[in-house]
């Protein structure tokens, strides 16, 4: 899952073709996506894309996937915690299909996966910085 900030509630849906994409070449299949809101008050709103007016959700229509209400209320909360006030997020539940085969051929092995985790982008650009300066 991904919770995808937007200062100042920015959102304006040009990320979704991006989306699409990795939908439509396999490498993801989008299962769930939620709009988090945070007012200036601090008060936070989520919309389902199923609640959301045809015109607003129409911007989704080009993503592949069942997307359907998955997103627990604590998870939507989480979610709502993590923002500033006056901004906006989609929060993306998706499934990596690219390691499907992978997962497949490490069962088929005996195997099983012990660890498994992301570097944080500001980590890798500092690791790589640090390797260019020396």
């Amino acid at each position: 899952m991904m919770l995808i900030g937007f200062p100042e509630n920015r959102f304006d849906g040009s990320i979704l073709p991006a989306l699409g994409t990795l939908s439509d070449n396999g490498t993801v299949k989008v299962i769930d996506l939620v709009m988090v809101s945070k007012d200036a008050d601090g008060n936070v709103t989520t919309m389902e894309i199923a609640d959301m007016a045809e015109e607003q959700a129409a911007a989704f229509d080009d993503l592949d996937g069942e997307i359907g209400e998955l997103f627990s209320d604590e998870d939507l909360v989480i979610a709502g915690e993590q923002l500033p006030p006056n901004s906006s997020a989609a929060l993306v539940l998706w499934e990596d299909t690219w390691a499907s085969a992978l997962s497949a051929a490490i069962s088929d092995a005996g195997g099983a996966v012990l660890m498994h985790d992301r570097i944080p982008p500001d980590v890798v650009a500092d690791a790589y910085s640090a390797a260019l300066d020396s």
